[in-house]
């Protein structure tokens, strides 16, 4: 994930706020590789909402199972581990860090291992039961949200204000994927070893039993692939200005 500079920052916060006043929830969901969480980030930014990253959440479930080697088939010792730790966020930084036994997983989450298992792990029914309730309780908590993940316009929030798919074909996210990976120091597969994961979770993630991977009837679906972040952070914000103005007037 990409770092804000201070004067990216001071530009992003520096736009025309959001037109209304109490709860805000805006979803943003689609598969691996679209750009969501550097969005979702950027866009929170933009409309002064707080940024939840539900994939970190599972992703710090699959670190955990890897880290304690907990077998995946054994969906009531990993669940009772997950429950354990605590999964949280620790809203003082940017973006908001994920914390397991009060322990920062930012770094570990995006390694490679656990992008292998984090499918695997967010098909676990209880689990996306537990992780269901805690975004629930977030948003509770953090009524004026942006959100990214699988299910989050679908299962989720799906109520939301404004929901969004982003997709990209999968050759330009298994670009982005090994370019994130470069930037942020570690050693990166091959593109076409990264395609192959990537198609596979796809598979995983659209066909799994619970919360499955769906663009929601009422969401907006952008092709992330011909823009850039920049440009898909503006568009998503001018759509969001928009339609909660026009439900204002």
């Amino acid at each position: 994930m990409a770092t804000l500079t201070d004067d990216q920052k001071s530009s992003l916060t520096s736009g025309t706020g959001i037109p209304v006043d109490g709860p805000v929830v805006v979803t943003l969901d689609g598969p691996a590789g679209t750009g969501k969480s550097t969005v979702a980030r950027l866009l929170a930014c933009e409309l002064g909402l707080d940024f939840l990253d539900t994939g970190a959440m599972y992703r710090a479930a699959a670190a955990i199972a890897v880290d304690h080697n907990i077998a995946l088939t054994d969906v009531d010792a990993v669940l009772e581990k997950v429950i354990d730790a605590d999964l949280h966020f620790d809203w003082t930084t940017d973006p908001p860090a994920i914390l397991a036994w009060m322990k920062q997983l930012n770094q570990r989450i995006r390694e490679p291992d656990v992008t292998k298992t984090v499918s695997q792990i967010a098909a676990i029914g209880k689990l996306r039961e537990h992780m269901v309730r805690k975004q629930r309780l977030i948003g509770q908590q953090h009524p004026r949200l942006v959100t990214e993940g699988r299910d989050q316009g679908s299962i989720v929030f799906p109520d939301a204000d404004v929901k969004f798919y982003l997709d990209a074909d999968p050759a330009v996210r298994a670009r982005r994927r090994r370019e994130q990976m470069i930037e942020s120091g570690m050693n990166a597969p091959s593109e076409d070893e990264l395609l192959h994961d990537i198609l596979l979770r796809d598979s995983r993630d659209s066909t799994r039993k619970d919360g499955p991977l769906i663009c929601p009837d009422d969401a907006i679906r952008i092709d992330t692939s011909p823009i850039t972040i920049g440009e898909v952070v503006a568009l998503l914000a001018k759509t969001v200005r928009e339609i909660l103005a026009s439900r204002k007037a």
